[in-house]
């Protein structure tokens, strides 16, 4: 299950940015303290509920009998989720709706939200009307609906190269500095934020060479999970440096923790002096990707970096904030998004694999604005969805990954991801940059692409593996232009 995977992955994670002791821990101090996370996300998802008056059944009937279950389900053995005989994933979400994987009822919306018309009415048809009117007025709309504003004066960031050492990399010799950027205790909040970064050179650049930026789980020394393995070839990081580029790692939960428990610490605690969150507040996904933000405000300031030629990368939820980030800052030159489904490159007003309302539940509804609750149960009331986000990225380029169905499964949902990417087309028309060439997906490992936007499933599972060296080349293809 991809989810529970994931899931469990940046559990570990975030422990290990707040308390690497969680690893110390016996199974059972473990299992106590994720079930505090759990009950404080619990907690404080019912009180933005309760805030916002969104309406809840007054009670369910017990999953086994619940009239709405999809037909042929089956509770998954040792989890509280469902499956089905194609090992598809069910959850129930507070509002007693099931996850649907019928293609047949996956689009009930007839269209979608038009990126290039106007509030009033216009039409965009130049690119100044875009930058100066429809773009602020469609991430706005992002701010207040789903991502959440971010407070206009937060603390500066300092940052020190807490190390640095010579290494080997595969075959080559590297300079790996260990970078901290640190923002000051406020208080109210019980913790420092420290924002975690292993930015790693080639040691033999005689100029400043691209970097790619990931955000990355990163775990203690010696601690592995099966989710992380697999990935034939060689590493990504040994790709990129065979190209004589640099790479960063940065860790989004040094800046904001991956539950609800953690709204009042952090960067969000930081900007609530410690007080709960406004329904108007951004959310993880919006922190994760300010803080790729400050990383690249840093590799500016480095004479080893060519800060024109950054990459943003992310998985699934790291994807999703990747995304994010692209859309927001514009001093990113491209992005890759892997497999980052609903609340990153799918489409909101598709009823497929993730769902609304696993978006809006007590373990994922820290990553939006309080007010993405009100949209639960209908998406079609968003002023907004998925492909505008890509428009707010336009004319950047952005490549897409994702694995196989068969092996990855349908939770993230290829499908739709490929539809926003494809319905963000116009706008990248109207910048002057080539969209995907055609609305067709095409097969397993094969790109689709254009000169801004591509898109390529691979033959794996729940990772970018496969695709590194695709995304690798187009991204040289992207810095080659930079650079002239």
């Amino acid at each position: 299950m991809i989810a529970a995977g994931v899931g469990a992955l940046a559990a570990l994670n975030d422990a290990a940015a707040q308390n690497e002791n969680v690893f110390r821990m016996t199974p059972e101090e473990r299992n106590v303290y994720f079930a505090r996370v759990s009950a404080e996300a619990e907690n404080s998802w019912r009180a933005m509920v309760a805030a916002l008056r969104v309406a809840l059944p007054d009670s369910l009937p017990p999953m086994h009998h619940d009239p709405r279950r999809p037909p042929g389900t089956f509770r998954r053995e040792g989890s509280s989720a469902w499956t089905d005989s194609s090992g598809n994933t069910y959850t129930r979400s507070a509002w007693g709706t099931w996850n649907n994987y019928d293609e047949a009822r996956a689009n009930p919306y007839a269209a979608l939200p038009d990126p290039l018309r106007c509030d009033d009415g216009r039409r965009v048809t130049d690119a100044g009307t875009w930058w100066h009117v429809r773009r602020p007025e469609l991430q706005e709309k992002f701010d207040t609906e789903i991502f959440g504003r971010v407070p206009d004066h937060l603390p500066q960031v300092h940052w020190d190269v807490a190390a640095v050492r010579d290494s080997m990399i595969g075959a080559r010799h590297v300079e790996v500095r260990k970078l901290c950027g640190r923002i000051a205790h406020t208080p109210g909040v019980p913790h420092d934020v420290r924002i975690d970064v292993e930015l790693v050179l080639p040691a033999e650049a005689s100029h400043p060479v691209p970097v790619i930026l990931e955000l990355g789980f990163v775990l203690p020394p010696g601690v592995r999970l099966p989710l992380m393995q697999g990935d034939p070839g060689p590493a990504w990081t040994e790709q990129v440096l065979a190209r004589g580029w640099g790479y960063a790692v940065y860790v989004p939960t040094s800046v904001q923790a991956d539950n609800a428990w953690g709204l009042r610490e952090g960067i969000i605690g930081i900007a609530n002096n410690g007080a709960p969150r406004k329904p108007e507040d951004w959310g993880a996904l919006r922190a994760w990707a300010w803080g790729a933000s400050r990383v690249l405000d840093y590799l500016e300031t480095d004479r080893s970096v060519d800060a024109t030629r950054v990459a943003v990368e992310g998985l699934s939820r790291y994807g999703k904030a990747a995304l994010v980030a692209m859309a927001y800052d514009t001093r990113f030159a491209l992005a890759l998004a892997g497999s980052s489904g609903k609340g990153g490159a799918t489409l909101y007003r598709r009823e497929f694999g993730e769902a609304m309302g696993n978006l809006c539940s007590a373990s994922e509804f820290h990553w939006f604005a309080g007010n993405f609750l009100r949209y639960a149960t209908s998406p079609d009331a968003l002023s907004v969805d998925a492909h505008e986000l890509f428009a707010l990225c336009a004319p950047r380029p952005v490549f897409v990954s994702c694995g196989s169905p068969l092996v990855e499964g349908r939770w993230v949902d290829d499908t739709g991801q490929f539809m926003a990417e494809s319905a963000a087309g116009p706008v990248y028309s109207l910048l002057g940059g080539t969209p995907l060439p055609t609305g067709n997906m095409p097969p397993i490992d094969s790109a689709l692409a254009g000169g801004a936007l591509v898109f390529r499933q691979h033959h794996g599972g729940h990772t970018v593996g496969p695709n590194w060296p695709y995304f690798l080349d187009f991204a040289a293809t992207v810095f080659s232009r930079k650079a002239q």
